[in-house]
């Protein structure tokens, strides 16, 4: 018996809907940068500022909780360089290189996964006093509704607009075609219910951390 199932076109049309949030941009207050060893989607939040966008651009990240450690730059250190001790300060290089002022970059170097980058920031725009409308969240594609579920979770009071990022050739067109694009996307589903039954309580964290490394399975920012 073939045991090998496939996903039908309604399945992956409703996966991709779910999965990758897009929005019609506008003017902001900030944009929102959550954290990658990838330079992809910081260099897409630079455009962003210089076609006037918003004004101020929060990259957030310590390392990846998954790795227990920043494990260094993954893509563009010939770029970039790959001497950093968090993703912030990578990120940050990134926007500087890119042409954006030091003075319009609120970095915050504490957060090691998701949710935590939408919570870091929060605690560090109150402790900087800032107050903000509305803001764009610049993502990796896969990760658009992820970040979202977050970072809105956080901010409620927010309108956040979603501005993906297609990375490594992984986007709404083409994620099923590949089985990295499987993995990381279908992925996608298992993580967000994983992370919100953590937060009830339900399932524990540092349980969930040891399976994954078992699996030997990494994504760079969980």
């Amino acid at each position: 018996m073939n045991n090998m199932y496939h996903l039908e076109e309604r399945q992956i049309r409703d996966i991709t809907e779910y999965i990758f949030l897009q929005d019609e941009l506008k003017p902001a207050d900030a944009i929102f940068i959550p954290g990658c060893p990838r330079p992809d989607h910081t260099e897409a939040a630079a455009d962003l500022y210089h076609r006037g966008y918003a004004p101020l651009l929060i990259p957030s990240g310590g390392f990846t909780k998954l790795e227990g450690g920043f494990a260094g730059v993954k893509k563009g250190a010939e770029k970039y360089g790959d001497d950093y001790s968090c993703e912030a300060d990578f990120l940050e290089a990134v926007l500087l290189k890119n042409g954006v002022p030091a003075h319009a970059i609120l970095k915050e170097r504490q957060a090691t996964y998701t949710l935590q980058n939408a919570e870091k920031s929060r605690e560090l725009l109150e402790e900087k006093g800032i107050r903000l409308t509305s803001a764009i969240l610049c993502c990796k594609s896969y990760h658009a509704r992820r970040s979202y579920l977050y970072y809105k979770m956080v901010f409620p009071e927010l309108e956040i607009l979603v501005h993906p990022v297609p990375i490594d050739g992984i986007d709404r067109e083409t994620w099923f075609h590949s089985r990295r694009g499987r993995e990381i996307v279908l992925g996608e589903l298992s993580r967000m219910s994983d992370q919100l039954l953590m937060m009830e309580g339900r399932i524990d964290w540092e349980g969930q951390i040891g399976i994954r490394r078992k699996m030997d399975v990494s994504f760079d920012h969980i």
